[in-house]
């Protein structure tokens, strides 16, 4: 599901969305502005990640069994 909205973009950042799909670098402006979007959620969710590691650790209910597994894992021929 898609909604549209109506955004006010400066001058300069219009121009940029045009010429990028003038040369082919995206489909619509549409396309190329819900990309820096989903650029911008990636961004933000890697600082709260980044955020989470920083406060709580990197050492999780799973490193017990990561160390088992390094210690006991054989390679098939």
């Amino acid at each position: 599901m898609t909604t549209q909205i109506a955004v006010r973009l400066p001058d300069h950042m219009v121009a940029f969305l045009d010429a990028s799909v003038a040369d082919g670098k995206a489909p619509s402006r549409a396309a190329l502005v819900a990309a820096a979007v989903e650029r911008q959620m990636r961004w933000q969710a890697a600082l709260q990640d980044a955020e989470t590691l920083r406060t709580v650790g990197t050492a999780d209910d799973m490193d017990d069994l990561v160390s088992w597994s390094v210690a006991h894992a054989t390679l098939a021929p």
